[in-house]
Formats: C-alpha cells, structure tokens, sequence
C-alpha cells in the first residue's frame, strides 16, 4: 500500500501525463488534471457490453466486445493512443478499476510497439487517494478583503497558494459567472487534491520551495463557488485559520470590478444583467431597478463612468455590508489588516 500511495502521489503532484479509457460518459463526469479521453469503448458500445454480461456473463461480454471494436474501427483507436503515448512517453493510462479495459488498452499498445503502464487500481484508486488527501488537515491562512480588491491577483503573487476560483472557473460571487463552463464537481475536486499534494508532500521537493508544514494562502471563500462546493475539510479549516485582510480604497474597488467584469468582456452585459437580476431579492426590489437602469445606460452610451456608478452602488448596497457581517463572524481570527504591499509581504513570510 505504502509503494501505491507513493505512485499515486508522484502522478498527481508531478502532472503525469494520463490516458483515461474509459467512456466519453465517465470521462465527462470528471477525470484527473490533464487527463485526455481516447476511449476503448463509447458511450453506447459500454451499453451494449453491459447488456450482453447481465445476460450471458463475462466470456460473453468481452467477446462482444472485440466485435464492437474490430477491423478499421480497433486500428483507429491504437491509432490515437500510439500518438498520445508518443507525444507523452512518461505517461500512463487507465480505466475505471484498472481492469479489464486499460490491460487491453495497453495489451494493444504493446504489440504496435509502445510500453504504456497503467494506473494500478485505475480511477476508483487515484480518486480514493484525491478524496483522502482532502480528508486530512491541511494549513491555510486566509486572505480576506471587500469586493474589488483584487484578492485573487494578490493570491496569485504568493507561491504557496491554492486558487479556487481558478479551479472551479468561476469569480465565486453572484456575478462570477464566466463564459466557459465550470468544471465537473470531481474534476474540481481532483485538480484541488493535486494542488494540495504539490504544496504538502514531504519529499523535499515541494513546487514552492517552501516547508511542507508551513500555511498555505487561500481566499476568503464561501461554502460555494458558482455551482461547485469546496470540499468540507478543506472549508473547516478555513474557517479556523488565520485571517489576514487587504483594505483598498472605494475607488480603486470600483475601477477594479470595472476591469475585471466590465472592460474587457465583450459579452459582459448578458450576463451581468442575469447576475443582477438573480440578487434582485436580497437587494430589494427599489434598489435593483435603480442599479439596472443605470448599468443598461452604460452600456448603451459606452461611458466608463456609468458602469462606476452602478458598481458603487452594488458595493454600498449589497457587497459592502455582506461582507462587513462575515468579517464580523472572522474577528477574533484577524491577525493583520493593511495595504496590498503590508498583507502581501505578510503572507510571503507566514508561508514561507
């Protein structure tokens, strides 16, 4: 067991390259950072094969199929994982147990002439290791602040830090939305236990440079980005870390939210209108029809000012005390407010 926990560890925090063959279906419910889908079976032949060894047994099933997956058909697939195991020659592949499906798979690829190992255990493992990984206690240090202070730029300058926003693709606020989709919740939860791995193993060899027991940064987050959930450990304990806030002025909030949601998104209006519109009861009816009247004129006449106006009033209105409640709850784990460079000189030390 200790010579798999140690396999497992190595693919997940050095981004080995993985061959996942297991249905476009599986693969689309979530897969392991970096993880590329070139299936033995589709969606609807795993059906099939599933039918036949409900019906007749496994002798049966497997013979069915290597009809399904014959003649030009079995050429291409080989086709394609001998491109990807030549593109990734430190790679490896799997299934859903590391059965049946990734010892054809890799059975085939021999005998065009290329090794590929497999994952031992296949998926169901490597994602019991992910799962256990987020299971453990892990050391954050928080970094909070009022909407607009650019908190994930500041997070992102800190070598040992976690993005979860950046993992589950989203803002992480009601207008967080962006134009890709988010990922699959045990895509998200994956790519986070990697992170996590990377920051934390024991080997001396830590990304960061940094001790494997020292703080890692992490944002502010609610239970919830967008439509995912950070994992429970993970969020207990971000509740019990330490805090350290950024405090930046109004102004530079607002020119900051402009930035980030406004002035560089061509379809920006679309979706901050239905942003808007779905806060329109904790904001109150009065409020968001000021706040829509005035973000529609600005983007009707293109004036940078009118977006600022309706951003401030967001802030005063809704952000501002929201946050001022939660931090309130956060108060007796706060041990640094300051400047952009104060907190981020801070978190640099406490991680390092």
């Amino acid at each position: 067991m200790a010579n798999l926990t140690s396999e497992y560890e190595r693919i997940l925090t050095r981004g080995v390259p993985l061959l996942d063959v297991r249905s476009p279906g599986e693969f689309a419910r979530g897969a392991f950072p970096g993880a590329v889908n070139l299936p033995l079976l589709t969606d609807d032949e795993r059906h099939q094969v599933g039918i036949r060894y409900k019906q007749a047994g496994g002798a049966a099933a497997l013979e069915l199929g290597h009809d399904l997956v014959s003649g030009d058909t079995r050429e291409r697939r080989i086709a394609a994982w001998h491109a990807w195991a030549e593109r990734h020659p430190d790679g490896a592949l799997y299934c859903w147990r590391g059965g049946m499906r990734s010892e054809i798979a890799q059975e085939w690829l021999g005998a065009a002439g290329r090794a590929v190992p497999r994952v031992a255990g296949g998926f169901k493992a490597l994602r019991s290791f992910c799962l256990k990984t987020l299971g453990q206690d892990t050391p954050w240090i928080v970094l909070a602040g009022r909407a607009g202070s650019d908190k994930t730029g500041m997070l992102l300058g800190i070598p040992r830090h976690v993005d979860l926003e950046g993992l589950a693709n989203h803002r992480g606020s009601a207008f967080g939305k962006r134009d890709t989709p988010q990922p699959p919740p045990i895509a998200f939860e994956n790519a986070l236990a990697a992170r996590i791995l990377q920051l934390t193993r024991d080997d001396g060899s830590a990304d960061d440079g940094a001790s494997p027991g020292a703080p890692i940064a992490i944002e502010d987050e609610s239970r919830t980005i967008g439509r995912l959930a950070v994992p429970a450990k993970v969020f207990e304990g971000m509740q019990e870390a330490p805090v350290v806030v950024v405090e930046t002025d109004r102004e530079d909030r607002v020119a900051n939210i402009y930035r980030g949601y406004v002035a560089t998104d061509d379809g920006a209006r679309t979706r901050l209108e239905q942003a808007l519109d779905n806060i329109r009861r904790r904001l109150g009816g009065e409020r968001h029809t000021t706040v829509r009247k005035v973000m529609q004129e600005a983007f009707e006449r293109g004036e940078p000012d009118r977006h600022h106006a309706w951003i401030a009033m967001l802030l005063d209105w809704y952000y501002d005390p929201m946050y001022d409640y939660q931090l309130s709850r956060k108060e007796d784990r706060i041990v640094l407010r300051g400047g952009r460079d104060e907190v981020a000189g801070y978190l640099s030390r406490a991680t390092a």
